[in-house]
């Protein structure tokens, strides 16, 4: 049986549909900034610890490494719910704020993995 647009219209109003889609968007959006956090407080913690060792400048870096990975998951999960928030019936305005919003996380996201790769490989050519 296909389902017609009105019928599935009945079968799953729009509004609960919309309803659904902002509580997944709320969701994943809350998953990216506890990322995020999680990051900042393992960073900070890291941070503490390299200060209390002078002259040990590859802990800084693996403080930088360590939170630029939980900076760039935490970006992925912020366009995941960019993404899903233009999911249903989006309007030319929407699409154009995504392209936007997913331009500019995606840059940011291209320099931070690109820095991260440096680092490591500074890291990996000094091994001490």
């Amino acid at each position: 049986m296909i389902l017609t647009s009105g019928r599935l219209d009945e079968v799953l109003p729009e509004e609960s549909l919309r309803s659904a889609v902002d509580l997944l968007v709320r969701l994943v959006e809350a998953a990216g900034i506890l990322v995020i956090f999680v990051g900042a407080v393992l960073a900070a913690v890291g941070f503490a610890r390299a200060v209390s060792h002078p002259g040990r400048d590859r802990d800084f870096t693996r403080v930088r490494l360590g939170l630029g990975r939980y900076l760039a998951l935490g970006l992925e999960f912020q366009l995941a719910s960019d993404v899903l928030s233009t999911a249903i019936a989006p309007t030319f305005e929407e699409i154009g704020q995504l392209g936007a919003i997913a331009a500019i996380r995606t840059l940011l996201n291209y320099f931070l993995r690109k820095e991260l790769v440096e680092e490591r490989a500074d890291l990996a050519k000094d091994p001490a």
